[in-house]
């Protein structure tokens, strides 16, 4: 009879994803803290802190990636990119990135795309299609849950707040994000997800057929070390 996976192999398949992540948070506090070192008069750099700390990240770590971006232990290289493209079925995709090698980057990327019937188009030929905004995500579990996230919602500041599949999504412009989350949490309702995020204006409808390659070409996008988020207007299961 065959084995499954052993635990040493599940740790370790753990903890590459676990470092992942982290390389991922450590680039967005480094990048963030260019803008000043003191996440009371950053907002992108409190944001990226309260990330790596609800991933567990030690405050040391944390510590380090702000002093590298802030220029106080040595310049990082790094530079902010931002893909624009196309996957199957035409579903519109917006890649960000931070690389200190654009050339690489830019190969990965494309080659992920045409392995999946995508490809890489020029800036501004999708963006108009996504807004950024601040998105909360709660779970829902009764129709007076609902009510009550609208209504503390609306009060601090949202700007929708949209039911569907299950879940409470509240929106927001970027500028009032983390007010409103302060104002939920305290209200006593926890999100299940928080960011500020490029949303779609509208999502498409994915044909049968290309369900499958989509997801695999988005999970081959989010493995790639260069890539920090990957935004699609297709309407998948968990979108």
């Amino acid at each position: 009879m065959g084995r499954g996976p052993s635990i040493e192999g599940r740790k370790n398949a753990e903890d590459a994803k676990r470092g992942k992540i982290f390389t991922k948070l450590i680039r967005e506090i480094t990048v963030a803290a260019r803008n000043g070192g003191d996440p009371a008069s950053n907002a992108r750099l409190r944001m990226g802190i309260d990330k790596a700390l609800s991933a567990n990240m030690t405050k040391d770590t944390i510590e380090r990636a702000v002093k590298r971006g802030s220029g106080t232990e040595g310049a990082d290289n790094m530079q902010e990119l931002r893909y624009e493209g196309y996957g199957p079925g035409g579903v519109a995709l917006i890649i960000d990135a931070m690389t200190d090698n654009p050339v690489r980057t830019v190969a990965e990327v494309r080659h992920a795309l045409s392995k999946h019937g995508g490809n890489l188009g020029t800036s501004g030929s999708v963006a108009f299609q996504f807004a950024r905004v601040g998105e909360l995500v709660f779970e829902s579990t009764s129709p007076e849950l609902e009510e009550k996230i609208l209504e503390t919602a609306l009060e601090a500041g949202a700007d929708d707040v949209v039911s569907a599949s299950g879940k409470i999504t509240v929106l927001c412009a970027p500028e009032n994000f983390e007010s409103l989350k302060a104002g939920l949490i305290e209200a006593g309702f926890e999100p299940i997800s928080d960011d500020v995020v490029m949303r779609p204006a509208n999502r498409v409808a994915v044909g049968a057929d290309d369900v499958e390659t989509l997801s695999d070409m988005i999970e081959w996008l989010e493995e790639l070390d260069d890539v920090q988020e990957v935004y699609h207007n297709a309407s998948l299961p968990d979108s």
